[in-house]
């Protein structure tokens, strides 16, 4: 490798890492954000409307792919990266100084919307800038490995925005980060900003981009010509189902729904599940460049589809041991102690809420949603028409109620009804708050408790899996279409599968769960794409690895 090779690989990874620290911060903070921008709202509505504005981010990231990959087509990747890590930079820093709720009203949230818009417009076109700058620097056989160290970015930066939180938490105190210290991480990136423009305006235009150029091959139309003709359009079409979907389920569930249910459902602390995490992340990061490396030798179609399929074979064990070992207390509770919930079916609806603005105010939803709140997995038992929900703990059945009915007196009655059941569970064996069998840690190097450091290997496979459908990906991506459509073309196939298929998964998984009280339910959503990706790759995806890139079409 050699010296400009470095350069170029060090100062696209870098300023990617910059960005995706960028995007995490907020997932990583959605309920201190919910708390301070959605004040008007409950604190369960608050806190589905900042998982919307985390999920508008991914949202509209296939359309900064379109936006972003057509101009690095027409005026080259270089200009078009350098544009787009300013707007992510600098919608970061604006959220570190916004004036929250209470000082501003609704104009709070909307404005953190408009920036969380901005940020997925310009991670849109990120990625794709990123992955075919570096791939049009590396030589043939080699491009799995350089490209590689793009894919270690995400979660770099995922690291690095955990690495941030918790230090400036254990500098300030959780009273002092979560009143104010919070935006600390965000102002934080305008120096990494600065570090990131600096270090890309020394880079060069890619050599295959200033080929095509000097020859006058470029595309006129770059979007009409990806996908309005079906010859690359067809490419776009099975990138997206043969490999992008199923890399996308793996990458999330790895990483981000690992986070979500060692937090929401195994009630570990959030310091305690953020180092989990950044641990496991720590470890298994390497993968990324193995597997990258590897499938120069072997092909990237083999690599990224075999990860899925273990992904698909082993999610339901992997999550059952990591409740049996983060949360013993629940998972022996759970294999003792039936619960059930006796309603009238009818009553019973599908409580998804995307917008937080309906209500479920029956005995059974009612139930059902106390229930799935305390990560109990539960049954239900048909009753008669018209039938007040109860749950049965065990030997012990407590009757619901029916907020509409009880009008004036709902709020007494639900409190009445929380302390219930919440005591019957206890009583039955299930964990109280601060149960001293959850994992938890005090201190950064606690994981060599046997427990713990068993919770954390869990994890590591969960990100080797990562590992191995994310590390040789940009070089398939890449290696599939031509010179003149390559930015464009790449882009949208992995920003529909990363912002929709992947972003959308812990919403989607955790109204699974509630819907069948199953807390291991939502893992389906997963497991099917991983499944279907695997089947349509076989079938469908042509292996890549010794095409020649600089080629005028590199199509099969």
């Amino acid at each position: 490798m050699t010296a400009e090779e470095r350069k170029v690989i060090f100062a696209s990874s870098a300023g990617t890492v910059f960005e995706w620290y960028d995007f995490y911060l907020y997932g990583s903070l959605a309920v201190i954000i919910g708390a301070k921008f959605f004040t008007q709202f409950d604190e369960t509505t608050r806190n589905i409307f900042a998982l919307l504005a985390f999920a508008a981010g991914f949202l509209v990231r296939p359309f900064g792919a379109l936006v972003f990959g057509r101009l690095g087509d027409l005026v080259g990747r270089k200009y078009t990266f350098l544009i787009t890590i300013l707007i992510m930079g600098a919608s970061t820093f604006l959220v570190g100084i916004l004036p929250t709720a209470d000082s501003i009203g609704l104009l709070a949230p909307t404005i953190l919307i408009v920036l969380r818009l901005l940020q997925g417009l310009a991670l849109g076109g990120e990625y794709g800038g990123a992955a075919t700058y570096v791939a049009e620097h590396a030589p043939q056989g080699r491009r799995g490995f350089y490209t590689s160290w793009i894919q270690t970015t995400a979660t770099l930066g995922l690291f690095l925005s955990l690495l941030v939180i918790l230090a400036v938490r254990s500098a300030l105190g959780e009273e002092a980060f979560a009143d104010w210290g919070w935006r600390i991480p965000f102002l934080i990136s305008v120096v990494l900003l600065g570090i990131s423009v600096w270090i890309r305006l020394q880079l060069q235009e890619s050599p295959a981009f200033k080929r095509m150029k000097e020859e006058g091959t470029q595309s006129k139309a770059p979007l009409s010509e990806a996908f309005g003709q079906w010859r690359y359009a067809k490419f776009a079409i099975i990138a997206l189902l043969g490999l992008t979907a199923g890399q996308a389920v793996v990458w999330y569930t790895g990483q981000f729904y690992a986070l979500f249910f060692l937090q929401s459902i195994l009630k570990v602390d959030g310091y305690s599940a953020n180092l989990l995490i950044a641990w496991s992340l720590l470890i298994g990061t390497a993968g990324f460049v193995f597997f990258g490396w590897l499938s120069d030798k072997i092909g990237r179609k083999p690599i990224i589809l075999v990860g899925c399929l273990l992904a698909a074979l082993t999610y339901f064990p992997l999550f059952k041991m990591l409740t049996e070992t983060a949360n013993p207390t629940l998972a022996a509770a759970q294999a003792s102690t039936p619960v059930t919930v006796v309603a009238d079916p009818a009553r019973c609806s599908f409580q998804f809420n995307p917008v937080g603005t309906a209500k479920f105010t029956t005995s059974c939803d009612i139930a059902k949603a106390l229930l799935a709140k305390n990560a109990v997995n539960y049954t239900v038992e048909a009753a008669p028409p018209g039938t007040i929900a109860s749950v049965r703990i065990g030997d012990q059945t407590i009757e619901a109620f029916d907020a509409e009915r009880a009008g004036a007196d709902a709020a007494a009655l639900g409190e009445r009804f929380t302390a219930e059941v919440t005591a019957a569970l206890v009583a039955h064996g299930y964990p109280e708050p601060g149960d001293p069998n959850i994992v938890k840690l005090d201190h950064p190097f606690d994981i060599f408790d046997g427990r713990t450091f068993m919770v954390v290997l869990i994890l590591t496979v969960l990100v080797i899996y990562v590992t191995m459908v994310y590390g040789p990906i940009a070089a398939a991506l890449v290696e599939l279409f031509p010179t003149r459509i390559r930015y464009t073309a790449m882009s949208l196939p992995y920003h529909i599968g990363n912002g929709w298929f992947g972003g959308l998964l812990p919403a989607t998984a955790f109204a699974m769960i509630a819907w069948r009280g199953d807390i291991y339910f939502g893992l389906w959503y997963p497991i099917i794409i991983a499944a279907a990706t695997v089947v349509i790759g076989v079938l469908f995806v042509p292996e890549t690895k010794d095409r020649d890139i600089f080629a005028d079409d590199t199509r099969s």
